[in-house]
This record gives structure tokens, C-alpha cells and sequence, in this order.
């Protein structure tokens, strides 16, 4: 076992990439009749277990990484204090809809039949989800697109969410704070995302907005991932996504006992790729860069 065996030194956690079949048969060589279940007992005892791969080990890390989480926290205690919106905003994992697997389980008295292969073909439409969410509120707003996630797709989100949510919850408010990743459509090295944020969403609404990034490698921070799109993914998981009323209806029903409410909204129109915004269409940007880091803070103001 020596030489297959791995581990952790701190925990003491042991593992082997050697079947239990295996095994059963190097110890059949050696003399020791022993079936594959008892290998697989003798192997608990030993404190071995079955183990997946986990996501720990950070390839990518700013020497600014703890700055900008205070930035964040400031900026965040700010707004909260004078009864300002603040929102979180990402996009959710591209999903085909049809009779494909779903990872997850769910109680039935059958196992659901799905196709044997996620062919494209199969499939009645791809869905993108971009979502909005109001930490201080604890609601969410999904809206579900059927082309591209692009710029002009979040702001499009963005917009609406506005409009039919966050006038409603601060009729007074004229500033919004934007909580988002470092990349995706919302990036903050993307000219399209600052375009369509001030010609579509802070010019044509009246609202300054202030946009934060988090840091590379930092997107498990955003509050949207794990406080409302783990939630939608538990509420739907082991379910075939067949089709959109399908997803909008999972979506719609998440619920958790803190409290959270969750709205969908299907998005029909096309939004092309490869748009460059030239030099002088920058021009329009009336963005206020911030002191501490300009690159993932800064601010557009009506013009």
C-alpha cells in the first residue's frame, strides 16, 4: 500500500488510487484470501476513505487582495448607513435545457429518465442566468437570457432589476452600489460593461452608480454565490431543466428559512457578440475613478 498511498500530514487523512478489486487481487498472489468488501472494511479501519478532489489551493492572488475586501466593507457600511441600495450581480453557469442530467438527488419512488449523452442537438434552447441580489433585503432577481452573456446583457438585468424592484424598495435613493466579479461580461477591464452601464443604465435612469470589484480568485466572496445561487442550484438539483417555464418555476421557489425570495424573468432579446467600443464612444464615460484602487473602484455619474 505504501507506495500508492497519499495524504494529509495535518489532518492525518490517507488515500489510495488502488480499487479495492485490486488490491483483493495483489493479496490473492500473496497468499491472503480476502474478498473486495473486507479489503474495503480493513480500509476504513486503517483510516483510509473515499475522497473527490477539492477546491483549495489559490493559483491566483493580488498583493492588493485584503485592500480591496476593506474597500468592499467600507464602501458596503457606507451606503448601508445612509439607506442606500447595494447589490451583488453575476452570472450563473450557462445551461442547456432538455431531458439531460441534472448532478444532484431528489426523492422518487423511480429513478428520472434522462438522455444517455447532452447533445446539443437534443437540447430546445441554452439559458443564461444573470442574477441581482440585495444582501440587505435577502431577494433575488434572475433573469434568464436565450443568446450571449455580454455587457450589454447585465446592464440590460441590471436596468430592469432597477425598474421593477429597486425603485419600489428605495424610492428615494438616486446612488447604487455594484458588488461584482473581476471578469465576465461585468469586468472591470471591459469598455462594453462601463458603456452600457452609463449610456443605458446611469444616464437614462438619473442614478450614479459606484461598482466594486472583487479580486481575481475572489468570486466565492460575492454574495450572489453562495447566499442565492446555491440556493437555486439545492432547489433544483437532480431535476432535468426541460425547458425554461421549467427553470423559471425552480427558481421562483427557492426559498430558505432566513428568508430569502427569488424572482425569474425569461429575457428574449438577441445580444451580439464582438462589439468594440471605439475611443470616442469612451468619451461619453463619466467615470470617477477611486483613490484606492482606481482599476476595481470607480464611479459613473449622469451626464
Amino acid at each position: 500500500m505504501a507506495p500508492d498511498t497519499a495524504g494529509d500530514p495535518m489532518t492525518a487523512l490517507k488515500w489510495t488510487h488502488k480499487t479495492t478489486e485490486k488490491i483483493s487481487r495483489q493479496l490473492r498472489r500473496a497468499g491472503i484470501s480476502v474478498s473486495p468488501g473486507t479489503v474495503g472494511r480493513l480500509l476504513k479501519d486503517m483510516d483510509y476513505s473515499l475522497r473527490v478532489n477539492r477546491k483549495m489551493i489559490a493559483t491566483v492572488s493580488s498583493p492588493d487582495r485584503n485592500r480591496q475586501f476593506d474597500c468592499i466593507k467600507r464602501k458596503r457600511r457606507s451606503f448601508h448607513k445612509e439607506g442606500l441600495p447595494v447589490v451583488s450581480i453575476d452570472s450563473k453557469k450557462r445551461e442547456m435545457l432538455g431531458q439531460f442530467k441534472n448532478p444532484g438527488r431528489v426523492w422518487a419512488n423511480a429513478p428520472v429518465q434522462v438522455n444517455d449523452h447532452d447533445f446539443m442537438r437534443d437540447s430546445v434552447g441554452v439559458a443564461l442566468p444573470y442574477g441581482v441580489y440585495d444582501p440587505e433585503m435577502n431577494r433575488g432577481h434572475i433573469f434568464v437570457g436565450q443568446s450571449h452573456e455580454t455587457s450589454a446583457f447585465a446592464v440590460d438585468a441590471l436596468r430592469r432589476w432597477w425598474k421593477r424592484d429597486g425603485q419600489r424598495a428605495y424610492p428615494d435613493a438616486r446612488r447604487l452600489l455594484v458588488l461584482a466579479d473581476g471578469g465576465g461580461s461585468n469586468g472591470p477591464r471591459r469598455r462594453a460593461w462601463k458603456h452600457s452601464l452609463q449610456t443605458k443604465f446611469v444616464d437614462v435612469l438619473g442614478v450614479t452608480v459606484t461598482v466594486c470589484h472583487y479580486p481575481p480568485g475572489a468570486s466565492k466572496w460575492n454574495p450572489i454565490e453562495h447566499r442565492l445561487f446555491s440556493e437555486v442550484s439545492k432547489n433544483w438539483a437532480g431535476i432535468p431543466l426541460k425547458d425554461y417555464e421549467t427553470m423559471l418555476n425552480y427558481i421562483r421557489t427557492t426559498r430558505t428559512k432566513t428568508g430569502l425570495r427569488v424572482k425569474a424573468t425569461l429575457l428574449r432579446g438577441e445580444y451580439p457578440t464582438g462589439i468594440k467600443i471605439s475611443d470616442a464612444e469612451m468619451k461619453a464615460v463619466n467615470l470617477r475613478p477611486h483613490r484606492i484602487l482606481p482599476s476595481w473602484n470607480y464611479t459613473l455619474s449622469p451626464n
